[in-house]
C-alpha cells in the first residue's frame, strides 16, 4: 500500500506485506501503547477488518488478529480493555471516508487462512531484555532466563524462605497473567509439563486460575503479584508476551539429551557478545548475583 493513516493515539504505515503501527507518546495515550512504541503486524496475522462509529465524534478502524497469531493478545487472554487494544485506530469522524478506503485495502490483502487460527505466532513479541517492578519483587527477562528478586517490603515469608528465583525458559510450559487492573493481579510462570504431566508443550491455565497445587500467587515463588499501584499493565503484559514467545519457540525445537559432539558447530561470536552484554547489564543492575554471573559467563565463553 505504501501510505500512512494518522489516528489519535497511533499512526499506521502500510507496506506491501504488513502494517507498522507507531504509537504516540503523551499523557492521554494509554500507557500500554507508550510501552510498546511500535509493532509490525503482518497481513497474514489478520482475520478481519471493521470500521465502526466511536465515542465523541470519532470512528474506529479495528484490525482483528487471528487467534493465536499475537503473543501479546495470547498472554492477555481477553483481559485488555477496549481502550488498550493495540489493534484499534481511533480517528476523527471527518476522516471516515479515508478510513473506509484503508479498511477496504486491508480486506483485499487478507489471505485464505484469515478465518483459521494461526499455528504459530506471526507477530513478533517485544524484545528482551525486559524488566518490571511488581508489589513483592522485581521481574527481569534476558531472553533465556526469567528472574524474580524479592522486596523485603512486599514479599511473603514463603518467598523469602525460597529466596530469589531464576527460571530457564526451557523449563517453562507457559505463563499465567492476570491484569493489574483486576483485583489481585499477578504474573505466574507455569512449569513445563505441569498441567498434564505428559510430554510436549502445555497451555497456560486460564486467567485467574491458580496453577498446579492451587498455591496462591503471593505464596508461590514462581509468581510476582502486582498489588495496588504496582505492576502496571504497560510493563507486565509486554514482559509476559516476550516470555511466552520464547517458551513457544523453545518448545518448537525437539528436545534431546544426546551430548554435543566435540568439534561440533559453534555459536555465532556476535550472538555470544550480545548475550554477554545483556548478562553484564543484569549483573550491574543487581538482578544477577556474582555467582550466577560468573557461571553464566563461563558457559557463554565455552560456546565460542
Amino acid at each position: 500500500m505504501g501510505d500512512v493513516l494518522a489516528g489519535i493515539h497511533a499512526t499506521w504505515e502500510f507496506d506491501t506485506d504488513s502494517v507498522l503501527i507507531r504509537f504516540e507518546r503523551g499523557i492521554r495515550t494509554p500507557r500500554l501503547f507508550q510501552s510498546l512504541r511500535e509493532r509490525r503486524i503482518p497481513y497474514a496475522a489478520l482475520a478481519s477488518v471493521t470500521l465502526t462509529p466511536g465515542k465523541r465524534g470519532t470512528v474506529v478502524l479495528h484490525a482483528v488478529p487471528r487467534p493465536g497469531a499475537d503473543p501479546l493478545l495470547q498472554a492477555a487472554a481477553g483481559q485488555l480493555k477496549e481502550s488498550s487494544d493495540p489493534y484499534r485506530l481511533v480517528l476523527p469522524a471527518e476522516r471516515e471516508t479515508l478510513a473506509e478506503y484503508y479498511a477496504d485495502e486491508l480486506r483485499a490483502v487478507l489471505g485464505p487462512e484469515a478465518s483459521l487460527p494461526a499455528d504459530a505466532f506471526l507477530v513478533a513479541a517485544p524484545e528482551a531484555p525486559m524488566h518490571f517492578k511488581a508489589y513483592d519483587g522485581r521481574a527481569a527477562f534476558d531472553g533465556e532466563l526469567v528472574s524474580f528478586r524479592w522486596f523485603w517490603t512486599g514479599a511473603s515469608s514463603a518467598k523469602w524462605k525460597a529466596g530469589d528465583q531464576t527460571f530457564p525458559v526451557a523449563d517453562l510450559g507457559g505463563i499465567e497473567w492476570r491484569s493489574p487492573e483486576a483485583f489481585e493481579g499477578y504474573l505466574r510462570l507455569v512449569p513445563r509439563g505441569a498441567d498434564t504431566g505428559g510430554p510436549g508443550p502445555d497451555p497456560a491455565p486460564s486467567p485467574g486460575e491458580p496453577s498446579v497445587g492451587q498455591t496462591q500467587p503471593d505464596q508461590d515463588p514462581a509468581s510476582v503479584v502486582f498489588g495496588l499501584g504496582y505492576g502496571p499493565v504497560h510493563e507486565s503484559l509486554p514482559f509476559a508476551a516476550a516470555v511466552l514467545e520464547s517458551v513457544r519457540r523453545t518448545q518448537s525445537v525437539p528436545v534431546t539429551t544426546a551430548p554435543v559432539p566435540v568439534g561440533g558447530a559453534r555459536r555465532d561470536p556476535a550472538d555470544i557478545a550480545v548475550r554477554m552484554h545483556h548478562l553484564g547489564d543484569l549483573h550491574r543492575a543487581g538482578l544477577v548475583t556474582d555467582a550466577e554471573y560468573s557461571a553464566k559467563k563461563a558457559e557463554l565463553l565455552a560456546e565460542l
